[in-house]
């Protein structure tokens, strides 16, 4: 059997309304995540955003272009499932227009191929946390993509996180309008710890590391048009990335 190769990768982040999370978090384990698989997509990850009480982040993915517009098309327009459910997931909504469409930045396995999925009936929650760290280059993608490598990587590692997954702006053009998408040009890199702990302890590391605070980072700033973002993840109960 041939495997399946999911490049192609949406990072989408949900503003909801006040104490709404956890409703929708609950519609999404229990019945979209099997269902838009279905349809065509792979369903990478749902999380709770520990900074923002309101944020669910969540990643999906898609083989090439044409599956993407297929496999959406499936499922928001032909499918049962979205017409089911959309009128209690969109009352959770604020703004779902925070999308960002993604490809590899090199070659890289599928992000998180290496797990595998909950159960429909879990209901714990993960102590693994993902930190997901968003990049605007105001240089070349080749010049960035260098720099992370040779100057950024050592101290991420010595710091104690592991590079999952790099990636960077998608330019295609986006053929399902419905669900717009951000434009910027984006480098985006993923990493998992096994616990709250780990992930704080690599960030205090870092905000101690001579060689990151008084060369990286300021060598990082002049490459960048705007600061970076990081978004601290807890995994769902059936978040396959956990």
């Amino acid at each position: 059997m041939t495997e399946t190769h999911w490049p192609i990768v949406e990072l989408r982040q949900y503003m909801l309304r006040p104490g709404r999370r956890d409703r929708l978090i609950d519609l999404f384990d229990r019945e979209l995540v099997e269902t838009q698989e279905a349809a065509g997509m792979r369903i990478v990850g749902q999380f709770r955003d520990e900074d923002d009480p309101d944020r669910f982040v969540w990643v999906r993915a898609f083989q090439d272009m044409t599956a993407r517009r297929a496999a959406l098309t499936a499922f928001y327009y032909e499918g049962e499932t979205w017409r089911t459910y959309a009128p209690a997931a969109r009352e959770t909504m604020v703004d779902t227009t925070n999308a960002l469409l993604l490809q590899p930045v090199w070659s890289i396995g599928d992000l998180g191929a290496q797990f595998v999925r909950p159960g429909r009936c879990a209901v714990d929650l993960p102590d693994s946390r993902v930190l997901v760290t968003i990049h605007y280059p105001a240089v070349t993608m080749a010049e960035f993509t260098e720099f992370f490598a040779i100057r950024m990587c050592p101290v991420i590692s010595d710091t104690g996180a592991e590079v999952l997954a790099c990636y960077e702006t998608d330019p295609s053009h986006n053929d399902f309008p419905a669900l717009p998408l951000r434009r910027e040009r984006v480098f985006v890199w993923f990493s998992r710890f096994d616990t709250t702990e780990d992930l704080d302890d690599h960030l205090a590391a870092m905000s101690r590391c001579p060689t990151w605070t008084e060369h990286v980072e300021p060598a990082l700033s002049k490459r960048l048009a705007v600061p970076s973002e990081r978004l601290r993840l807890a995994p769902t109960a059936r978040s396959l990335l956990h």
